[in-house]
């Protein structure tokens, strides 16, 4: 999968000193999921149980123990992953998980 943008992440764990303990789950995140071909929400699933499916092809990862909150759009068939959101659970909790997107905020 390609993953669009790395540049959210980083910013997030960049953005407050308490988010740096996201830096590492976030880049091992990244780096698996460069490297995964998924072509159904089952595949997700498969390989993060706790991941939970939305509608419009958007999929919640749980990162660093559940600490955080991410949400990406996939496009299964161009391979893509969209990085819509990624916070804490109170910043999550105050969002739309289906329609949220970070660069409609800016």
């Amino acid at each position: 999968m390609r993953i669009i943008s790395k540049r959210t992440l980083r910013e997030f764990w960049a953005s407050v000193p308490q988010f740096s303990n996201a830096k590492s789950p976030l880049e091992a995140w990244y780096e698996e999921v460069s490297k995964a071909t998924w072509n159904t929400p089952q595949d997700i699933k498969a390989k993060y149980r706790s991941a939970s499916i939305l509608k419009n092809n958007r999929v919640v990862f749980n990162i660093a123990g559940n600490k955080y909150r991410l949400i990406v759009s996939v496009d299964y068939v161009r391979q893509a992953c969209f990085v819509k959101f990624i916070g804490t659970h109170e910043q999550y909790d105050a969002i739309d998980a289906e329609v949220y997107d970070v660069y409609s905020t800016h």
